[in-house]
Parts: C-alpha cells; structure tokens; sequence
C-alpha cells in the first residue's frame, strides 16, 4: 500500500526560511574558500621561482638593470625595426712608412747601391696584358684572394670615412676622403661613372718602366702580382697619375716635395724586391732626393794625380867621327848615238817624212838633182810637197 505524498498546501515557499528543514533547498557555499586557496597556490608558485632568479649571472643582471622601467619604453623599444647588422669589414695592407729623416734615407740609399745600373730594354713586346688582368683578386701577395679587386682593397687602405656598398661583402667603396700624399691636396671621392676617376690608382713604379728594366725576365705569374702588390699601389689625384704616365725618377717626382723621398724611397723596394734594375740617370736622380732627407751621399770618386815620369839623365849623344865625302869624278857627257837613217819605205823608194823639219833633221839630200829643197812624200801614190832650202 503506498503512502499518500504531503499535503504542502499550507506552506509559503516564497518564504524559504519558514519551511520546516525537510522542505528547505539546500543552501549554496560561499566561492571565498576557493579564492583563498588559489592565492595560497600562487604564493606557493612565487616562493619557488624567486630563489632560481637570484643564481643570475652578473651579466645579465647588468643587462637587467638596462631594461625600460616603463610600459611605453618597453612599446617603443618592441616597435623598433631590428637594424641591420654590418658586414665585417676586410683587412687591408699597411701603408708605406714615411722617410723623413738620415735613418730610413740612409737605409734607402743602401738598396738603391745594390741595385743593377743599366740602359733602358727596348720596349718590344710591351702591353698591359702582359701584367694580367686589371685588378684581379688571384694574385699571392697582401689582399690577394681576399674576395675583393684590388682597386678597392687600396681605396679602404689610404681613404678615411669611407662607406662601403651594402651586400659587397665589405669590398665596394661608394665614398670617402683622401689625402693625397703625392699633391698635398684633400679630394673627396664619390663612386661613379663620372667621378670616379677623381681618384686613380698608380703604380709607383710603372708597369712600362718596369718592363724595360727587368720585368720581361719575371714570370707572367711574378708580373701579375707586380701589378697588384699593394706596395707598388697608391691612391693619388687622377689628373696627377696621368702626367707622370710610365715615367721614372730622372722624368717625374711626385709635386709635394716633403714626399719625395718616401716615394724614391718605395721605388727602390719595389725594384729590389722584384729584381729589377736602374738606369745611371735614374739613380743619380733618387741620390739628390735622398739626399735632401739626410742620407749620406756616396764620396765622389777621387781622381788619382798620374804618376811623375821617371826623369831620364840625357846622355850627350858623341859626334860621328868625320868621314871625307867621296872623290867626284869630271862630268863626262855619253856620246850622242849614232845616227840610224830610217827605214825605207815597203817595197822601195823615197823615205816618207811627217814634215820638212824631220826631213832635215834626217840629213835627207834633194830628192831630185838641182832641185832648190826637198820633197815630202805624203804619200806614196801621189808626189811629193817641195821643201825649201835650208
């Protein structure tokens, strides 16, 4: 028999409070435990991170301390575009030390007395070629293989503030300043077309001078690095490097004097490295430049006075004894030949005569009894001219 459900006909259950409690619903838990125990879980979390960022190095502490305190310096530095980073640059060859005083002038003079003096080779046979191409990288000198051509190595060598051409590798020069040691001048280069030969590359000992002293004998490999060799090379004004073309030390000096005896003085390195000679001219041209430095002039050859002739004690030569001329003989003239008549003529007759005086000097009688002269055969068909008496 089941039991019949509650009569709740009489209770109010707007009123919760006045339900007895087997009718009551039940009651919601406070959300405030939970929260509690979340807060105690967090400070429990920090407790345990909190000695792990005290074992930072010192290093990043510093890099901590240089950290933006702000919000807004934290935004701007996260808003920055990342720079780029810049290339390494490449080395590049030391510079030509300056001479400038006896020491380094002397040294200089040195070299320049161990060189060979000769005349200039013929320039048979001379072409830029013979040196390999312009400015190549594949040479064994300082630079070389270095992934970059040698006109640029030498323009980061000897220009100041320079720039270089971004993705080159740190190679490509596009600007920067030169002090042009051959002119005394300040020249502000700029890479282009029209202004880059503002500032040229010469070879202190030209390529043309160096092939008719030497250079012919040197390998084509020695030749290419001749070319290159970043001692050979300088920087300089481009209207200055075309003056002085393939000229040598007795034809051309660089017009700021106070250089002078360094560019003599790289002339001669040049030349003993690569075994290469001089000319008498040439020579006597870098002694007055060094000279003017300080260096020791060579002493001028001494001339030796000739030795006396040995004085010689003349010895008077006797006179002849006299001898009597000859005995002269009387003067006895030769008897006059005798007279040989002429031939007759062929076949007979009368003697011919060329005129009447060799008829007479003949003694010829009258060819004709009672006759007054000669006759004269002219010929022997035909008479004969009469001579006159004599």
């Amino acid at each position: 028999m089941s039991t019949p459900p509650p009569d709740l006909s009489g209770f109010n259950f707007d009123r919760p409070g006045d339900l007895p409690a087997w009718i009551r619903p039940p009651k919601k838990r406070p959300k405030w435990p939970y929260i509690v125990a979340v807060v105690i879980v967090l400070f429990v979390i920090i407790g345990l991170v909190a000695p792990k960022e005290q074992k930072d190095t010192p290093t990043q502490a510093a890099d901590k301390s240089t950290a933006p305190t702000s919000a807004s310096a934290a935004t701007t530095t996260s808003s920055a575009a990342p720079s780029p980073t810049p290339e390494k640059p490449l080395a590049v060859a030391p510079v030509a030390d300056k001479v400038e005083n006896a020491a380094p002038a002397n040294a200089a003079l040195a070299k320049l007395n161990a060189l060979a003096v000769k005349g200039r080779a013929p320039k048979t046979g001379y072409d830029r070629a013979q040196f390999g191409q312009a400015w190549t990288d594949d040479v064994n000198v300082e630079s070389g293989h270095n992934g970059c051509d040698t006109r640029n190595d030498i323009l980061r060598r000897d220009l100041t503030a320079t720039k270089v051409k971004p993705g080159s590798k740190g190679c490509a020069v596009t600007s920067g300043t030169l002090a042009d040691p051959y002119t005394g001048k300040t020249i502000a280069f700029t890479r282009g077309e029209s202004s880059s030969s503002a500032v040229q590359i010469d070879h202190v000992v030209a390529l043309s001078d160096a092939w008719q002293k030497g250079a012919q004998q040197l390998s084509a490999e020695q030749r290419r690095d001749f070319a290159n060799d970043p001692r050979n090379l300088q920087a300089t004004d481009g209207p200055t490097n075309q003056k002085k073309g393939d000229g040598d030390a007795a034809t051309w000096l660089v017009p700021n004097t106070s250089y002078r005896c360094t560019y003599v003085s790289r002339q001669i390195d040049v030349k003993a490295l690569y075994k290469l000679w001089v000319t008498q001219a040439e020579k006597d041209a870098m002694v007055r430049v060094l000279t003017s430095c300080g260096a020791t002039p060579p002493p001028a050859p001494t001339t030796s006075s000739a030795a006396p002739r040995p004085t010689r004690t003349s010895t008077a030569t006797p006179a002849p004894a006299y001898t009597s001329p000859p005995t002269t003989r009387e003067y006895v003239p030769a008897p006059a030949p005798a007279y040989t008549p002429p031939a007759p003529a062929v076949g007979g007759g009368e003697p011919f005569y060329a005129n009447c005086d060799e008829a007479r000097a003949a003694g010829a009688a009258p060819i004709l009894a009672g006759e007054p002269g000669y006759r004269l055969k002219l010929d022997r068909n035909k008479d004969g001219v009469a001579c006159e008496s004599s």
